[in-house]
């Protein structure tokens, strides 16, 4: 069992190098996106989906039953698909914490949104609430599901499709591949945006089914972290910066839920209280 966390006093140095990480990845998949509004032929390449790891999900039955893959996407999603699966054995749902662009644009809304409604109260059904709001303990297990039945419905969906299944209500296609051609996609755009200003990682959370797919990897990846609890004073700051809102932080460290993003390490005033280690 070895220790690679490291201590306070380079928290800070943790959560900038994650952001330098996301803004990176975030970056190039503006890029991908930005090829298909340049000029030239050349600079199209292939569709914005063959470079989606969920895609690899989505055209895996067409791909053994036929040898064909779906429309718009191709074996460089099954490539793809591979280094997000290694990372995420290792370290369980890091690629949603660290890597993942989709997840980078809800951080950042997040901060948006506190920075414009962070000190105020806005009212809604008769009740005064902040921003982001934070959905009930009751609720939000239910929610939490739902990922799960979008799964299962595109896992279904795709036996039969032409195209993608998800293709045409994708967060992604419609944020960063700058091809808004529908409606749908444009209602997927507003839909995100507001609810990523109102809750925290609501698409990780509630609906996203790599999430899913994901999530289970938690449990068996060797790079975790740990509760001292001789450290620990039970403050619950931890609790209160989860983005993913996984309630009783310490005794679920091995959450499904859990992006490794750190938060509640870098937010930990205890030095030692909660530590990586590779197992």
């Amino acid at each position: 069992m070895k220790d690679v966390s490291k201590n306070k006093k380079s928290g800070g140095t943790d959560i900038s190098t994650r952001t330098v990480i996301q803004i990176i990845f975030l970056a190039g998949t503006i890029l991908i996106g930005l090829r298909h509004i340049m000029p030239g032929e050349s600079s199209k390449g292939g569709a914005f989906d063959v470079f989606c790891p969920f895609g690899a999900i989505e055209t895996l039955w067409p791909y053994l039953t036929t040898g064909q893959t779906l429309k718009t996407t191709s074996p460089l999603n099954f490539s793809i698909f591979l280094g997000v699966l290694g990372v995420s054995l290792l370290a369980g749902r890091a690629f949603c914490g660290w890597l993942c662009p989709i997840g980078t644009l809800q951080d950042f809304l997040t901060t948006i949104s506190r920075r414009l409604f962070g000190n105020k109260k806005l009212k809604l059904a008769g009740k005064q609430i902040s921003l982001p709001y934070k959905i009930s303990p009751r609720n939000d297990a239910w929610l939490r599901s739902l990922k799960y039945l979008v799964l299962v419905v595109i896992l279904l969906a795709s036996t039969f499709a032409i195209y993608p299944p998800l293709r045409e209500i994708c967060p992604a296609r419609a944020l960063l591949s700058f091809q808004l051609t529908t409606p749908l996609l444009w209602s997927v755009l507003i839909t995100f945006v507001i609810t990523s200003l109102a809750n925290r990682r609501f698409w990780c959370k509630y609906l996203c089914p790599l999430g899913a797919v994901l999530a289970p990897l938690n449990k068996i990846a060797p790079l975790r972290l740990v509760l001292n609890k001789n450290s620990c004073t039970s403050c619950q700051r931890c609790d209160a910066a989860c983005p993913m809102d996984i309630p009783d932080l310490t005794n679920n460290l091995r959450s499904a839920e859990c992006i490794e993003c750190l938060e509640c390490q870098e937010t930990c005033h205890e030095k030692d209280a909660l530590e990586l280690r590779l197992f």
